[in-house]
């Protein structure tokens, strides 16, 4: 019994080896931690259990059969616990036939997926691989269509959250690309479908792998990652701060975590928050981290389309998700990529029941033949379309302009808002003072007095909360250094909220 217990042991050793020291070592050159001690890092303490740690491939091909086979074939898989809360893991490890994937290392990650999906739970992937094993023909493309059609079915259902600690290239990056949410670490870490060797030889491009897929590319311009952090260890203890505020699935209640901050907590400071000045900025960010509790703000897409923020807090303890208008940055516009990391934010939380405050102070849609060319109106019906769609408790706060169709997209009564709150200083109206009278009043341009006078009259009659609330549109104007207690109240009084829409197989999203 001894000699089989040491035999086993022996065995562990080797697989948590995964590709040897001398491999190990070289990992650790690169700044980057190895497959097993990152899952360490997100996990609980002592708290995973790995499966199939023994798994290796079978290929025959190319000499596959007579090289070297080792345990775990190139993905750590199982599952733990983070602050106490199952979540299903896998870690592609670069140290084994650099983490690319076989037909074996894809079933190791579908019966993770399946697991996760069946015992509803989040599921992450640590990404660090070099695409599909090549030895492995349609052997290992079949492996990642079988990743991938789990990543459609458990859509909506779990949370999904991916992590690019390392290379991430052809077929691995589309399974991150189905997934809720992707982050990324700098400098270490990139995502393209093909590599700059192949962009030089089909396109004559000279790009480095970090122009064409580092985490400045896809945090800025292409959208296509979240977040990105300096190292591996930032970007995993932050995935455990994300995973503290998301349900395990769409059947569970948002977490509720004990919280030390009085939700009748009043912030006079927010009394001056606004500018006498209507074109002066103001910093939303600031209106939120003194709304939420103990100014714990989580922002989903940061660095991209900045003209908007989205991300998510708690209010008495509870998840919500944050939409806000950001006048420092283009005025609060919507534009297209306002619109499309809006509308995906709002659905994630009505994927998961969590409820969406939506902090309004819009001047309209970005004119320009720009927009209008990049379909402008499709992207902005798809904000629309996701704030209509949702049926989690709405609250909606127009902090100042809600000018245009964008006061109606904003998350508007007429959207189902369940409470939509102005305060004194919101205007609301289909456009701003000047542009209306110069449209009305056409005839009385050439006359500087009587323009005065009517932009004076249009001001005092439209650019107010009032005519809104006289029409029922506005629940309440509120005080401003209020707002945090009657956000918790309302929220309190929506908890169990219920509304379902008409029966259909799936809705068409303008995409």
């Amino acid at each position: 019994m001894h000699a089989i217990l040491e035999q086993l042991e022996a065995r562990r050793q080797a697989a948590r080896l995964g590709g040897g020291q001398g491999r190990i070592d070289a990992q650790h050159a690169r700044g980057k931690l190895t497959a097993r001690e990152r899952i360490e890092m997100l996990l609980d303490h002592h708290s995973f259990e790995e499966f199939h740690m023994f798994v290796q491939h079978r290929c025959v091909d190319f000499g596959m059969d007579q090289g070297e086979k080792i345990p775990g074939d190139g993905v750590v898989t199982g599952w733990g616990t983070i602050n106490g809360r199952v979540v299903y893991v896998f870690a592609k490890d670069f140290t084994v036939f650099g983490g690319s994937l076989s037909e074996t290392h894809a079933a190791k990650i579908n019966k993770i997926q399946d697991m996760a999906l069946k015992n509803r739970a989040p599921i992450i992937g640590l990404f660090d691989a070099g695409g599909a094993r090549i030895q492995e023909g349609v052997a290992a493309l079949g492996g990642y269509g079988e990743v991938f059609q789990r990543n459609v079915l458990a859509s909506g259902v779990i949370p999904q959250i991916s992590v690019i600690m390392g290379p991430c290239a052809g077929g691995d990056v589309y399974s991150p690309a189905m997934t809720d949410f992707i982050f990324m670490v700098r400098d270490t870490s990139y995502m393209f479908v093909t590599g700059p060797d192949v962009v030089k030889t089909v396109t004559n491009e000279t790009v480095t792998a970090e122009e064409l897929g580092g985490a400045s590319v896809h945090t800025t311009k292409s959208s296509i990652a979240d977040r990105a952090y300096d190292n591996d260890v930032e970007a995993l203890l932050q995935m455990r701060r994300l995973i503290d505020f998301l349900p395990e699935s769409n059947t569970d209640e948002v977490p509720e975590w004990p919280s030390f901050d009085d939700p009748e907590r009043v912030d006079l400071s927010l009394d001056t928050l606004i500018p006498d000045n209507p074109n002066k900025p103001y910093d939303v960010k600031e209106l939120i981290l003194k709304m939420v509790d103990e100014g714990d703000f989580f922002e989903i897409q940061g660095a991209h389309a900045r003209n908007i923020v989205t991300g998510f807090a708690r209010i008495e303890g509870r998840t919500v998700g944050i939409v806000a208008n950001q006048p420092m940055v283009l005025a609060g516009v919507l534009d297209a990529d306002a619109s499309r990391k809006g509308a995906r934010f709002v659905r994630f939380c009505d994927c998961f029941n969590i409820p969406i405050v939506t902090l309004v102070d819009v001047p309209g849609f970005l004119p320009g033949t720009a927009q209008e060319y990049g379909g402008l109106i499709k992207h902005g019906a798809k904000l629309l379309f996701a704030y209509a769609e949702a049926t989690v408790p709405k609250v909606t706060i127009i902090t100042r302009k809600a000018f245009g169709g964008a006061y109606d997209v904003m998350a508007s009564k007429h959207l189902r808002g369940d409470v939509n709150l102005a305060w004194p200083t919101a205007q609301i109206a289909v456009m701003g003072a000047k542009g209306a009278v110069e449209i009305i009043f056409r005839a009385d341009m050439k006359d500087p007095a009587k323009i005065a006078e009517r932009t004076k009259e249009y001001e005092d009659r439209f650019l107010s909360p009032f005519v809104a609330a006289e029409r029922g549109y506005i629940d309440e104007v509120i005080m401003p250094h209020s707002t945090r207690r009657r956000v918790a109240r309302i929220l309190a009084m929506l908890r169990h909220k219920q509304l379902e829409n008409p029966w259909k197989k799936h809705d068409n999203i303008p995409l």
